[in-house]
């Protein structure tokens, strides 16, 4: 029996902006307002982002609106949210991020078992011509698509 895994968003942005060279999974630290919301698909990863703060990853500018039933408790949409990863991942992510140039991107938010997750990219920015070739890419492949179904 394998993991149950529901898909709640994806960030079709960052895929569009950013060469992502690798991947990985996190848990968030939510709080239970939060997990409500998430559970309602009242997320956006648009323009979110994680940075390395004092050995810990934290995802900034995700927003997470407040739960329709929430009262006073509700919590603040776009407060940082702490990532749990191994110290080792964290470390080296960092390094990478600092050296090599690269932005550490949220790519999808999903619940796992009843976990939320969050899968992160390790990405390199697009420049402009970069996206104006996907895009020719894509065109192509359309165009080749469209002359095999006539015939």
């Amino acid at each position: 029996m394998g993991d149950s895994i529901r898909v709640v968003t994806t960030n079709r942005k960052a895929r569009y902006d950013f060469h992502i060279e690798e991947t990985l999974e996190a848990g968030i630290v939510l709080l239970g307002t939060e997990v409500k919301a998430i559970r309602e698909g009242r997320i956006n990863l648009q323009d979110a982002f994680c940075t390395v703060e004092q050995g810990e990853m934290i995802l900034h500018g995700c927003h997470i609106s407040p739960y329709s039933h929430g009262n006073q408790f509700n919590h603040d949409p776009v407060r940082p949210r702490k990532l749990l990863l191994h110290r080792r991942e964290i470390e080296r992510w960092a390094k990478a991020a600092q050296q090599k140039q690269y932005t550490i991107v949220p790519l999808k938010v999903y619940f796992k078992n009843g976990f939320a997750k969050v899968e992160i990219g390790l990405a390199r920015g697009k420049k402009l011509y970069d996206k104006r070739a996907d895009i020719a890419e894509r065109e192509a492949k359309r165009r080749i698509e469209q002359t095999m179904r006539r015939r």
